[in-house]
C-alpha cells in the first residue's frame, strides 16, 4: 500500500504559524509601508519640485500622473507574470524596481529623468501588491488568513505617519524637499529588497505546478522555524494548470471578478475624491487644517481600530457582510459634511471617513486573493489592483469638476459611488470566510 498523502492546506495547518509567518509579515509589510509613503508623497513633493525645475504646479504633479500608469501596468503585469513564472522570482523583481527608480528618483537632474523614475517606482509599487498578498495567503491556513491580510493593511497607517513626519522635516529643506521625501521613502523598498532573498517559493504554487517534493521542503522548513514536532506527509500530487487571464472572465468566474473589479474601480475613485480633491475644497473654505501633516497622522491613528475591526469582522461575520459595512459607513460619512461647515464636523467626518474606508480596503485586500484558483490568483490581485489604479486616474474628471461647482451634488455622487461599490461586492457570488485555496 502506498503511503497516506496529504493536501497543501494541510500541511500549512501541520507546519503551523509562528515566526516563519510573522517574519513574513513584517517583510512585505516592511515594503508595503515604502508603497504608502511613496503613494501619499505625491501632494506633499509638488511644491518644491515646482521650485526646483521652474515649472507650475499641474506641470510638477505629473510626477504623481506617471507614477500611477506604472502602478497600473505593474499590477497587470506583474500579478500575471507571479502566475507563469512563480511568486518568488516576480517578487524579488518588482520591489527591486521600486527601490532602485524610488531612491533614484532623489537625483533626477530635470524633470523629464523625474517623469521616468516615477513612473518606474510606480510599476515596482504597482507589482508588489499582487505578489505580497497571494504569497501571504498562500503562507497562511484558512482559519489565520483574513485576518492577518487585512492586518497587513495597517502597515499603509504606519507608512502614512512616518510621511506625514518626514514633510515637516524636509519642509526645512525648502526647495530640495522633494530629494529628501523621495530618497527617505526608498530605504524601506531597499531593506525589503535584501530580506525578500530569504523568502521561499509558495508552497501553494509549487504543488500546483507538480514541484510537489520542493513544496514539501518548504513546509518542512516552515514547521521547523515554527518549531512544530508534526511531520509532514508527502503531498498529493497536483495535475500541471495552465490559465489563459482571460480565464478571470469564464463563465465560472465571470461574476466575481465583474463584480470585484467593479468594486475596487468604485471604491478607488471615492477614496481619492475623499481624501485628495476634498481636502482642497475644504482648504479653499477656511478648514486649512485638512492639509496639515498634524491632521493627517490623526487619520492615520483612526485608521489603525479600522483596521482592527475589519480583521474581527472578516472572520466572525464574513468578508462580505464586513465590507458592505464599512461601505455603507463610509456612504454615511461622505454625506455628513453636508450637515454643517463647522470644524468639528469636518474633522469628525472625516476621521469617520478614514476610519470605514480604510477598513474597507482591508477587507478587499483580503477577499480578493481568496476567490481565485492558484493558477489565476496573482492575476485576479493584480487585475484588481489596476482597477483600483484606473479609478484613481479616473477620479479627477469626475470629482474634481463637480466639486468644485456643486459641491453637495459632489457628496451625493461619492455615496453613491460607495453604495454601487457595497452592492457590487454583495452580488460576488462566493464568501470565502474559511474557505480552502484551491
Amino acid at each position: 500500500m502506498s503511503a497516506p498523502t496529504i493536501t497543501v492546506e494541510q500541511g500549512i495547518r501541520a507546519a503551523g504559524v509562528g515566526p516563519f509567518q510573522y517574519r513574513l509579515f513584517i517583510i512585505f509589510g516592511l515594503v508595503w509601508m515604502a508603497d504608502a509613503m511613496q503613494v501619499l508623497s505625491i501632494g506633499f513633493s509638488a511644491p518644491s519640485i515646482a521650485a526646483t525645475f521652474g515649472v507650475t504646479m499641474p506641470e510638477a504633479l505629473r510626477t504623481g500622473t506617471m507614477f500611477f500608469i506604472g502602478m497600473l501596468i505593474g499590477a497587470f503585469v506583474f500579478g500575471r507574470l507571479a502566475d507563469r513564472i512563480g511568486r518568488r522570482p516576480v517578487l524579488l523583481a518588482a520591489v527591486l524596481i521600486d527601490a532602485i527608480a524610488g531612491v533614484a528618483s532623489a537625483f533626477a537632474p530635470d524633470l523629464q529623468w523625474l517623469l521616468v523614475l516615477r513612473f518606474l517606482t510606480g510599476l515596482g509599487v504597482g507589482g508588489t501588491l499582487p505578489v505580497d498578498y497571494t504569497m501571504l495567503a498562500e503562507f497562511l491556513p484558512s482559519s489565520k488568513r483574513g485576518r492577518w491580510l487585512v492586518l497587513m493593511e495597517t502597515f499603509w497607517a504606519v507608512g502614512t505617519i512616518v510621511l506625514a513626519v518626514l514633510a515637516l522635516a524636509a519642509a526645512t529643506m525648502g526647495d530640495d524637499a522633494w530629494r529628501v521625501i523621495f530618497f527617505v521613502t526608498g530605504i524601506p523598498a531597499l531593506i525589503g529588497v535584501v530580506l525578500r532573498f530569504y523568502i521561499p517559493e509558495s508552497p501553494m504554487y509549487l504543488a500546483k505546478s507538480g514541484r510537489t517534493e520542493e513544496a514539501r521542503s518548504v513546509l518542512e522548513r516552515v514547521a521547523r522555524r515554527n518549531g512544530s514536532s508534526t511531520p509532514i506527509a508527502a503531498l498529493a500530487p497536483e495535475k500541471m494548470e495552465r490559465r489563459s487571464v482571460l480565464d478571470l472572465f469564464s463563465p465560472e468566474m465571470r461574476r466575481r471578478s465583474l463584480c470585484l473589479f467593479a468594486a475596487w474601480m468604485l471604491v478607488s475613485i471615492a477614496y481619492y475624491g475623499l481624501f485628495v480633491y476634498l481636502p482642497i475644497r475644504m482648504a479653499s473654505e477656511g478648514f486649512g487644517f485638512m492639509r496639515g501633516q498634524v491632521f493627517l497622522i490623526l487619520l492615520a491613528l483612526v485608521q489603525l481600530p479600522g483596521y482592527a475591526l475589519s480583521a474581527y469582522g472578516v472572520d466572525r461575520w464574513g468578508r462580505k457582510p464586513t465590507l458592505v459595512g464599512f461601505l455603507l459607513l463610509a456612504a454615511v460619512g461622505s454625506l455628513i459634511y453636508g450637515l454643517g461647515d463647522s470644524a468639528g464636523v469636518i474633522a469628525g467626518a472625516s476621521l469617520l471617513l478614514s476610519f470605514a474606508l480604510l477598513g474597507t480596503w482591508g477587507a478587499l485586500y483580503a477577499f480578493t486573493p481568496e476567490v481565485y484558483p492558484t493558477p489565476l490568483r496573482a492575476s485576479g490581485m493584480g487585475t484588481a489592483g489596476a482597477m483600483a489604479r484606473f479609478g484613481g486616474l479616473f477620479a479627477p474628471s469626475l470629482i474634481a469638476p463637480i466639486m468644485a461647482s456643486h459641491f453637495t451634488l459632489s457628496l451625493a455622487v461619492i455615496s453613491a459611488i460607495l453604495l454601487a461599490a457595497a452592492l457590487a461586492v454583495w452580488l460576488v457570488d462566493v464568501e470565502s470566510r474559511g474557505r480552502q485555496l484551491e
